[in-house]
């Protein structure tokens, strides 16, 4: 009966993480089905495991009671990560770009496809005068000025994958750490730490609220 009880809770967590949304902050889109197929097998083993007849009576042990309180505390609490944090603590390096992102037009490129595209190409000059057009959050950095930045993931948070651009902010907008922000503007070269580096020069600057599927592939 216990172990039954279980499973429908966790049943019911997956399938409502599934249903709210909550897992875009969590994980990427193409693994959402198979939680919730996963949450739909745990709540038709629970429900059969209740429904069962002569089933032998279990005593409640800590790792089930602790089990318990997990799901119901997933349920309770939404999570609300911290996306600069979780940038800063995570090593630079976004896997090979799809070789469409090379040929759309800087105007339509987001801003992971921008970052992979400028790693590509050793002549920041090359860029100069492009217009941007991207969204991200406000990423703070120990030294200098905060990055507008995407996570990307392969799989879920465990393995993100920070990707950042320096922005000359103006002198009239403070951004704001994990404030989501939309950029328009131009692409420009300045020198930094003694480095030549692409910096978007924004020409208009809108705080958004934080995307349905704010982690990208």
């Amino acid at each position: 009966m216990k172990s039954g009880s279980l499973m429908v809770l966790w049943g019911l967590t997956l399938l409502w993480s599934f249903h709210s949304g909550r897992l875009d902050l969590l994980l990427r889109g193409v693994f959402h089905s198979l939680v919730g197929v996963t949450g739909l097998l745990l709540l038709m083993v629970g429900v059969a495991l209740l429904l069962e007849k002569g089933g032998r009576r279990e005593r409640w042990r800590w790792p089930w009671l602790l089990s318990g309180l997990m799901g119901v505390l997933v349920l309770m609490v939404p999570p609300t990560p911290s996306f600069s944090d979780l940038a800063s603590n995570r090593p630079q390096g976004l896997p090979d770009p799809p070789e469409l992102a090379f040929v759309l037009p800087p105007e339509q490129r987001s801003l992971t496809e921008w970052v992979r595209y400028l790693r590509s190409q050793p002549d920041p000059y090359l860029v100069a005068d492009n217009p941007v057009r991207i969204s991200g959050f406000v990423w703070r950095q120990p030294e200098g000025p905060p990055l507008i930045a995407r996570l990307t993931v392969r799989c879920c948070l465990a393995d993100a994958t920070p990707a950042g651009l320096a922005v000359e902010w103006p002198e009239w907008f403070t951004p704001k750490t994990n404030q989501w922000l939309a950029i328009s503007g131009t692409m420009t070269v300045q020198s930094r730490k003694d480095l030549r580096i692409p910096v978007v020069v924004p020409s208009t600057i809108t705080p958004i609220e934080r995307p349905e599927r704010p982690l990208e592939p």
